[in-house]
């Protein structure tokens, strides 16, 4: 099943062409219900809905280096520490956009704007302190997730060791397009991964490339308490603007259009905008401490 948000909030699943109106109020009440939720009879054309971010989580938990390749390519990057897989730190919900919605550039803050493809988990049960062998249970289904950084913002909280900030700020957090249940993906370990700016190919990976699998990577969280519809991220492949040679040349700059896509899964569109073009007024003044 693809289950999506659409227009002001209505959840539905599609049907081909179609979207099946549920009588549920989020999707994440979806999950609370265990997926019980009735049709209300509306049946809408999907050309003629608006889709909103598939989820809004109770909690949104990221997972930092655990993908081989890009593991690999950081090494290349002068962080004053450095990116364990072990590393865990939240997103801001409140920075959540979907497929189609734009990024606002905050160029009052950042000059190094950069996009991290990653595969979002969806939490179906609530859960804690399990192990790998009781996680697929926990595992509803999955979504894309373009983890957007400041990278300039991230450097300096690197030099404590954690880094929160950098990608938390509104609109750094697209998701979508929709969520698709466990049950139609045969092997959540060999999914195809790439994300694409302006139509070239940026990243490429793997799902089997990731050094912790999905179901030890869902355990290893479950000490902070699950609560059904709540994320987890795997981590991203391999490709990120600030590896490369010259990284001014990858940056996300307003106008760009960013296409992140799972095999299985599916593809989110996202377009960067000035704060401009956005807000209707010039960026506002910096605040520093």
């Amino acid at each position: 099943m693809r289950l999506i948000t659409f227009d002001e909030g209505r959840v539905g699943r599609l049907d081909g062409d179609d979207v099946i109106e549920l009588d549920v109020p989020s999707t994440r009440a979806y999950f609370e219900r265990d997926g019980k939720a009735g049709e209300t009879g509306e049946r809408l054309k999907l050309a003629d809905v608006r889709l909103r971010a598939p989820i809004t989580p109770k909690k949104f938990f990221h997972t930092a280096g655990n993908f081989a390749d890009h593991h690999e390519e950081l090494q290349a990057v002068n962080w004053s520490h450095p990116v364990h897989k072990g590393i865990v730190f939240f997103q801001n919900v409140d920075a959540i956009i979907g497929p189609d919605d734009p990024i606002v550039y905050p160029e009052h803050l950042t000059k190094e704007l950069d996009y991290e493809l990653e595969l979002a988990v969806i939490i179906g049960k609530p859960g804690k302190f399990f192990g790998p062998d009781e996680a697929l249970e926990h595992i509803a289904g999955f979504t894309v997730f373009n983890d957007i950084t400041a990278r300039d913002i991230q450097r300096r909280e690197m030099e404590s060791g954690v880094f929160s900030f950098s990608k938390a700020i509104d609109t750094f957090c697209p998701i979508g397009p929709y969520i698709v249940t466990a049950d139609e993906i045969d092997d959540m370990q060999n999914l195809a991964m790439q994300l694409r700016v302006n139509g070239d190919v940026r990243q490429t990976g793997h799902t089997k490339q990731m050094r912790v699998s999905i179901p030890h990577l869902v355990a290893y969280h479950s000490p902070q308490v699950f609560s059904a519809g709540d994320i987890i991220t795997t981590g991203t492949v391999s490709g990120v603007a600030a590896v490369q040679p010259n990284p001014f040349d990858f940056y996300l700059r307003p106008g760009d259009v960013v296409e992140a896509e799972i095999e299985g899964i599916g593809t989110l569109r996202n377009h960067v905008v000035s704060w401009q073009d956005a807000h209707g007024e010039p960026a506002p003044e910096k605040v520093d401490w």
